[in-house]
């Protein structure tokens, strides 16, 4: 609905326009309408007195509830019995006992003219869901992801349980472990060794760890440790199942890996020997796809630049020897600055990465 002063504007635009020699479609579409559109102004009194809609009036139905009628359905749907029923259960109710007040779309209709049809009943009105936590990674040892999932064993009815950490930034395992049960005494050791292996303890900010609800990650002795560390602790929405989602990539990979056993483990040790060569070769091996096909080992320890910059220099000394065979530019060797886990609006991200270029750097 185009409100008079703008119908005025928008008619002497076109106009000039077409006089200038623009085509009077071409104008219309420009200004955001039809040359019908335009025509109906024109010829009615759409330029004069605006759209008559507004205050039209509208006659009321001759078979429209009565105001004696329209209180009766409320009172009914207040009665004790209703007073948490919707009208799709009320009808049907009121049909059994042989009453007919008026139709469902009736009763919701007065309802939700009196503030009673969004929510009934004593129950607590549903609340939105939180945002995800948005974390953005630029350097290894600021944003971890933890996760905890199960490897079967050979006994049908058994498993084994493989902790594991992840850099954000690297993808690089830094932590991994493989217990016969599912304790939060595991999940704090972990912690523990890995912020002693990443010497964490000499950072200035330390790093961000991103884990789902599980119980055992949001243990009283997970959290202890992890405040004694300095480590600040994250968690998935409740019932989202990719807010953790570069864990739970890893998971995958591990268990598509041509020697996984499909028929479970034999013991445990077997389990943790399996767990190890893994992540050597996840971490080493792997030429991981989401940072450039260089290893997370690389990444992690600051090598991917010098790697790139190399492979980036070989793919352009390939087209100077042979230009006819490159249309556009050559691969996209670029090292990936940031990583960001549940990203938000591009602002938020952007506000976040001047904030990290503002902080001083770790000693």
């Amino acid at each position: 609905m185009i409100v008079l002063e703008d119908r005025l504007s928008l008619s002497r635009e076109i106009e000039v326009a077409h006089k200038a020699g623009a085509r009077l479609r071409i104008a219309c579409e420009t200004a955001g309408v039809t040359v019908r559109t335009l025509q109906r102004w024109q010829a009615g009194t759409g330029l004069v007195a605006g759209d008559g809609r507004p205050s039209a009036v509208h006659p009321v139905s001759a078979h429209a509830l009565s105001e004696l009628e329209r209180g009766r359905v409320l009172k009914v749907a207040n009665e004790p019995r209703f007073a948490a029923v919707p009208p799709a259960r009320i009808v049907p109710m009121l049909a059994d006992e042989g009453i007919y007040i008026a139709s469902e779309s009736s009763f919701s209709r007065v309802l939700r003219e009196h503030g009673q049809n969004t929510h009934r009943g004593h129950a607590k009105a549903p609340k939105a869901s939180r945002k995800p936590a948005t974390h953005i990674a630029t350097a290894p040892r600021q944003v971890w992801c933890w996760d905890m999932t199960y490897l079967p064993a050979a006994v049908v009815g058994r498993w084994f349980h493989l902790y594991l950490i992840l850099d954000l930034f690297s993808r690089k395992i830094i932590g991994s472990e493989v217990h016969d049960s599912d304790d939060s005494s595991h999940a704090s050791h972990l912690v523990h060794r890995t912020a002693l292996s990443e010497s964490i303890a000499v950072l200035e900010h330390k790093p961000v760890l991103h884990g789902d609800n599980g119980a055992t990650l949001k243990a009283t002795t997970v959290l202890t440790m992890l405040n004694w560390l300095g480590v600040k602790p994250s968690y998935s929405r409740p019932r989202v199942s990719d807010d953790n989602a570069f864990a739970e990539s890893v998971f995958r990979t591990a268990k598509y890996r041509p020697e996984y056993p499909t028929k479970g483990f034999s013991d445990l040790q077997a389990a943790r020997d399996w767990a190890a060569s893994f992540v050597h070769w996840y971490n080493v091996d792997h030429r991981h796809s989401g940072i450039r096909y260089v290893s997370p080992e690389q990444r992690h320890a600051g090598q991917d630049v010098e790697i790139l910059a190399a492979r980036h220099e070989l793919y352009e000394q390939a087209r100077r020897e042979n230009p006819a065979r490159w249309s556009g530019k050559t691969r996209n060797w670029e090292c990936m600055t940031s990583v960001t886990l549940n990203p938000e609006r591009d602002s938020v991200i952007n506000a976040h990465l001047i904030e990290l270029d503002r902080q001083p750097l770790a000693a």
